[in-house]
Order: C-alpha cells, then sequence, then structure tokens
C-alpha cells in the first residue's frame, strides 16, 4: 500500500501540487478556465467572499482557478507558505517593494541585477521617491554598512545574472533580521526550487521572486 503521509519529490510536486482532480471530470491535467466571473451560492457567500471571510473565487483579474494551482505549485516548489502570481517578474519586483517602501525609504542591493532590475531600482523606483543603494559584490558586511534607518529590505538574486554569482544567502538573511527588514531574492536561476531553494538556506528569508 501507498504511503500516502510520504514527502513528494521534486518531480512530482512539479506536475501534481495544488491539485486535486475535478471530482465530476476526473481530470488529470489542470483546465484552463476562461470564466471571468464567478457563480455566489447567495448574497451572503457573496459578502463573505468580498469581505475574505471564506475562500473562493470573485473574479478572474483577481485570482481564478488555474492561477490558484499555479500558486499554490510554485510555493510547493519553492518551500514557502503562499505565492501571488504576477505576469512579469518586474511586477512581482514592483509589487513586493512598492508594499514595503514609501517615498523618502530606500533598499539595499548588489550592483550584480539583471539589466531590467538595474532599470526599474534606478529609474521607475526614482519616480516613486524609493531610493535603491547598490553596492559592489555580494560581501554581507558591504550591504550592512549600507543600511540606514529608512532602509526597507535587502534584494538579491540567488544566482546573478550576467555574472552567475552565488549570493551568501544564510549570512545576507542573518544581516536583514539583525536590522528587523526583509530580504527579497529573486530566484530566476534557481528554476523554480530545483537549483536552488532560498527559503531552505535560511528561515528568514521574506519574500520570493521567480521571473519568466
Amino acid at each position: 500500500m501507498a504511503d500516502l503521509n510520504r514527502q513528494l519529490q521534486f518531480e512530482t510536486l512539479q506536475l501534481h501540487a495544488g491539485q486535486s482532480p475535478d471530482p465530476t471530470t476526473k481530470a488529470r491535467a489542470v483546465p484552463i478556465y476562461a470564466s471571468t466571473s464567478f457563480v455566489f451560492n447567495d448574497s451572503a457567500h457573496g459578502a463573505d467572499l468580498f469581505e475574505l471571510k471564506t475562500f473562493g473565487h470573485i473574479y478572474s483579474r483577481i485570482g481564478n482557478p488555474t492561477v490558484d494551482i499555479f500558486e499554490n505549485r510554485i510555493a510547493a516548489l519553492e518551500g514557502g507558505v503562499a505565492a501571488v502570481a504576477t505576469s512579469s517578474g518586474q511586477s512581482a519586483q514592483f509589487l513586493a517593494i512598492s508594499t514595503i517602501a514609501s517615498s523618502g525609504d530606500n533598499i539595499v542591493s548588489t550592483s550584480y541585477l539583471y539589466g531590467g532590475t538595474y532599470n526599474q531600482f534606478k529609474v521607475t523606483f526614482k519616480k516613486y521617491g524609493i531610493g535603491v543603494k547598490l553596492v559592489p559584490g555580494d560581501d554581507p558586511a558591504t550591504f550592512e554598512a549600507a543600511i540606514d534607518e529608512k532602509t526597507k529590505a535587502i534584494y538579491v538574486e540567488s544566482m546573478g545574472n550576467p555574472k552567475y554569482n552565488i549570493a551568501p544567502i544564510p549570512d545576507l538573511a542573518k544581516v536583514a533580521h539583525k536590522h528587523g527588514i526583509p530580504l527579497i531574492v529573486d530566484n530566476t536561476f534557481g528554476m523554480g526550487g530545483y537549483l536552488i531553494r532560498p527559503i531552505s538556506l535560511h528561515q528568514q528569508i521574506s519574500s520570493l521572486l521567480n521571473g519568466t
């Protein structure tokens, strides 16, 4: 008899995490739900959904069953608690950073960054009054020296693009935790947790991004 409590391997999680087979059709593959809207059981059910008192779907712009499975699968592969899907890695970065930083605040990052990220940090965030301190290299001491009372996060790529440098995630997480700020890791080159799983390297990882 199969052990239902055994830990699933990464390859199995890639195929099945976050999904229960459709009880009506018994289809194994994840269906693509094209519906923009969803039915409420009654007015009270609708009110509970909008007030986030119960789980369910309201409108596909917010989320739908297909996206929900994708988010749960990514969370399982990365070892996270939950995930939020966006249209691009740049969108994920903007949401993560603009949620915790406002005009006058800053984040500390490395100069070893993907070109699109560098431009977002130096151009786009500047328009919103959010500063980005770029330090040379990956030395945690250099990151710590750049932190001030307005710093809201440390940001790195698990594997740098284009230098392929490997960020010292556990040490950076300790620095972030010491100063009471999150460590945000772009794990694009980590292949969804297959090559690098930053959350497993240190419990203080607060936010994880996967680009496309």
